[in-house]
């Protein structure tokens, strides 16, 4: 089976962990955890890396800091991993969903402005599958109406909006480093901001809130957040090769847009003028002109030994969060989109048969 996505791990982090085991610092104190924070803030553009145990943690660590709860809203895209709201609900505030531009399958700004109340608080674009949110019209909306922007991008490390990296945009970047994530650290998150009293209050949040001066004094109520050294390890030594897995990344992606650019019924992913995207997942589209819809397809596709993954369903409709509204981008996206194996470590020879066996079931009698 070709899988989707696949754990890639080196001799450096082979070796940072074994130094780990050797010097027994394998909780969240040791040399790796700050030598992570220090080098994906560098890596992002930012001046300050916030390690977190995931990166669900890291979005509801930036709200703390921020101050949002109880009767505060957060806008965020629907068609997203339901972490983003998950967090927001955490915060005890209420999500509010927009939809997703058609192009690039991003959150709408113009969608935006349009859910905006007197109680509304932040923003949280997520720079879906690797591509970054047009975060402009975000970014000049946000300051005109006094509202925090957090970047989600657990999907898109190392992605360019208008030549700077997400994470680097807003107040602050949120990244996941699960095993799918372009690094890994096994579980994993990092918040990442440009203001350093930010930084340090979700350090200290981070860490059960505890006195600094008064040790397990507690004059707030933290969280347990923290990196062990041991993840902190595995991502030192993956941040060492990030740029040669973007660059695979992108190789991936020419293979494939050669390939299936001249398969009728699929839409491929669009990279903005503004964008560089990293393309974490390589996503198509199944439009009605392929024949087979994109569930028949992938039920092929694994009968042929390539796995794939649907997009993400709409977190409106799901029963935690059902809101009765008609979404019409996402809900579409959401029964047409499809992942397609998206490791580094593909070969060429792969992808000409991932792409020979979509072209062969074109049009395909449907089974019955």
């Amino acid at each position: 089976m070709i899988p989707v996505a696949e754990v890639i791990l080196g001799e450096a982090e082979k070796r940072y962990v074994n130094e780990c085991l050797d010097t027994t610092w394998i909780s969240s104190l040791g040399r790796f955890v700050t030598q992570f924070e220090e080098g994906f803030a560098a890596f992002c553009g930012s001046q300050y890396g916030i390690a977190t145990f995931n990166g669900t943690t890291a979005l509801h660590l930036a709200l703390a800091v921020l101050g949002i709860g109880e009767g505060d809203e957060v806008i965020v895209p629907s068609l997203t991993f339901v972490a983003t709201a998950n967090a927001v609900y955490y915060a005890r505030a209420t999500p509010v969903f927009v939809d997703s531009e058609r192009q690039y399958w991003q959150m709408d700004p113009a969608a935006v402005e349009a859910v905006i109340t007197p109680r509304t608080r932040a923003i949280i674009p997520v720079h879906l599958y690797g591509h970054p949110v047009d975060m402009d019209p975000i970014l000049d909306l946000a300051e005109r109406r006094g509202l925090w922007v957090i970047e989600d991008a657990a999907e898109a490390h190392g992605a360019r909006y208008k030549g700077r990296r997400v994470g680097s945009l807003g107040h602050f970047g949120s990244f996941s480093f699960y095993g799918n994530k372009i690094i890994t650290t096994g579980e994993g998150g990092m918040l990442t901001t440009d203001d350093a009293d930010y930084a340090a209050r979700a350090a200290w949040l981070r860490d059960h809130g505890m006195d600094k001066e008064r040790r397990y004094w507690h004059p707030e109520i933290g969280f347990n957040y923290r990196m062990t050294n041991i993840q902190a390890a595995l991502g030192c030594g993956q941040l060492e090769r990030i740029e040669q897995v973007l660059l695979a990344k992108r190789q991936l992606a020419a293979w494939y847009n050669e390939r299936l650019g001249e398969i009728p019924g699929l839409s491929l992913p669009a990279e903005a003028p503004w964008a560089e995207n990293v393309y974490w997942m390589y996503s198509i589209v199944v439009e009605d002109a392929f024949g087979p819809n994109r569930d028949e397809l992938a039920a092929e596709l694994r009968a042929a030994g390539i796995d794939s993954r649907p997009f993400f369903y709409p977190i409106h409709v799901m029963p935690p969060y059902r809101t009765g509204q008609h979404l019409p981008v996402a809900e579409d996206l959401a029964v047409r989109g499809l992942n397609l194996p998206s490791s580094p470590a593909l070969s060429e020879d792969q992808v000409d048969y991932i792409c020979q066996t979509i072209s062969r079931l074109r049009l395909a009698p449907r089974r019955r």
